[in-house]
């Protein structure tokens, strides 16, 4: 039986002390006892809210294989029959765990960061290089400081390639991180204002993010967005920090990777990209412009680590919009349906400006029309009440037909924007749930983003079951069956691309959003 790592390495690496008689291996690492499986480890880790050795019991009855527990908490096991080792610290043996998974891989690692699109990056990572080996990839956003660790820790030795999201909210964040992850390619998705509330400004953002480039493998590369504002900014923090390969990927025309003419459809995008000395031609089977970015730099990435370039693009075909961050679902209504696009995950600007693009090219069906419910944009810091009013141009010129706000910081935009789009200022996402639900009819497209923090997952969810699912094809199947009316329309000649429903080329191929 092959496994993930044995007893006598646990023991070994983390220097444990083992109490009870240990299983020959394990087959995973958990830190949930809710969702371990039988034959994995529990590292009994104490976070800010949760202290992992109040579940250890739990997650014998799930059938863990071991626990692993500190020191000062092993007296209150002497009643549990489960294989125990002892450490000084958990989440510091996790990291010397980690260590070690990086020291005996052969994989060629990539790291992504960014105030944007980290995830989805990361997911279209795991699709695209499939076909040309295993890829080891968190099943989440497992992007801080217990989230990497344990992502590297669960790396099989056989692993041929490997990615990490890294996040931060603070300087600093990023280092440590990156210093146990070492990549052979780190690529910054685009840098917005994120997290302003722990920064000075959106250049303060980008020298942080830049930390990236501490842990980088020797001969490694770092991968810019040409169309940043900030790509020279980070250009120069990567030769400062001694990155000798650096290159880029985007629209502009010294990008490496590049689009060279984007096809914004409504169930997907296809784009005529230069990769490297290579053309290529794929789809991406999401829609939204703004994921053209994040697929270059994947691309791009691609022909760095020596993966089948070929079978990666056609893989960008089986590209799906993650929960809550684009993926459609098509709902009944009143004698119809409607197609809400869930974006509820997070939301800054940038990404709002995104999912407002990708709203305006949804096709709507019969008198249906284009909703936007937005919530607060949490961590904005002073920058908070001017950053919610910039989006009324984007709703106002990109052809949304009503917009329900919802939020103390949503206020501001609600006194800015034209009078007619406004369906009404909501305190909370349950205040905003029963008006929404009531104003919908057949052929109506909805997008719902905010911050996590703004809790519009449960508003989805209620929105799901007030609303059940039906067969269909989200996308242009989401009227009544009368035909009449605006059938079919897609986005008008305003729209935030600037281009009607053709080809983009240049700077207005889209930006990045997660």
């Amino acid at each position: 039986m092959s496994f993930l790592w044995t007893a006598n390495e646990l023991v070994s690496i983390m220097r444990a002390r083992p109490v009870g008689h240990l299983p020959e291996g394990i087959g995973g690492i958990s830190i949930d006892s809710r969702t371990i499986e039988a034959g994995e480890a529990f590292f009994a880790i104490k976070g800010d809210r949760f202290d992992g050795h109040d579940y250890v019991v739990k997650a014998m009855h799930a059938g863990a294989a071991l626990a692993v527990v500190a020191e000062e908490k092993l007296v209150a096991f002497g009643h549990v029959q489960l294989p125990l080792l002892v450490v000084s610290n958990v989440l510091e043996a996790l990291e010397v765990l980690a260590k070690a998974a990086r020291a005996r891989s052969q994989a060629r690692i990539i790291a992504v960061t960014g105030s944007v699109g980290k995830t989805t990056t990361k997911e279209m990572l795991r699709t695209v290089l499939s076909p040309s080996g295993m890829v080891h990839v968190s099943p989440a956003s497992f992007n801080n400081h217990w989230g990497v660790p344990l992502t590297l820790s669960r790396m099989p030795a056989e692993a041929a390639y490997g990615v990490f999201e890294i996040g931060m909210n603070h300087p600093g964040e990023i280092t440590p991180l990156v210093k146990l992850v070492r990549p052979h390619v780190a690529i910054i998705t685009a840098v917005a204002a994120a997290h302003l509330g722990a920064f000075r400004d959106v250049n303060q953002i980008a020298q942080a993010k830049a930390e990236i480039f501490a842990g980088l493998e020797a001969g490694g590369v770092a991968l810019l967005n040409r169309d940043d504002r900030r790509y020279k900014l980070l250009h120069e923090l990567a030769w400062e920090a001694g990155v000798k390969k650096i290159m880029s990927f985007g629209t502009r025309r010294r990008a490496d990777f590049r689009a060279m003419a984007v096809r914004p459809l409504a169930d997907c995008t296809v784009v005529d990209a230069r990769i490297g000395e290579e053309s290529v031609t794929y789809k991406i089977g999401a829609p939204g412009v703004h994921l053209v970015t994040n697929s270059l730099a994947v691309l791009g990435t691609v022909s760095l680590v020596g993966a089948n370039l070929a079978k990666a693009a056609l893989a960008m075909a089986s590209v799906q919009a993650e929960k809550g961050r684009g993926r459609r679902h098509l709902l009944s209504a009143k004698n119809g349906r409607f197609t809400l696009i869930d974006e509820s995950y997070n939301a800054n600007p940038t990404s709002v400006g995104a999912a407002i693009a990708l709203l305006a090219i949804s096709p709507i069906w019969a008198r249906g029309r284009r909703i936007a419910v937005l919530g607060d944009m949490l961590e904005l810091g002073n920058a908070s009440e001017r950053l919610h009013k910039s989006l009324k141009r984007p709703l106002e010129t990109g052809g949304v037909d009503l917009v329900f706000l919802v939020g103390p910081q949503m206020r501001a935009l609600a006194r800015e924007i034209d009078p007619s789009l406004l369906a009404g200022h909501y305190a909370s996402a349950a205040e905003v749930e029963a008006p929404l639900i009531g104003a919908l009819r057949p052929g109506d497209v909805v997008m719902v983003k905010a911050s996590l923090g703004t809790k519009f997952t449960p508003l989805v969810e209620a929105l799901m079951k007030a609303c059940p699912p039906v067969s269909g094809n989200p996308v242009g199947d989401a009227g009544n069956d009368d035909g009449d009316g605006d059938v079919g329309r897609s986005g008008d000649s305003n729209s935030p691309t600037g281009l009607p429903g053709g080809q983009l080329t240049g700077q207005s191929a889209g930006r990045a959003t997660g």
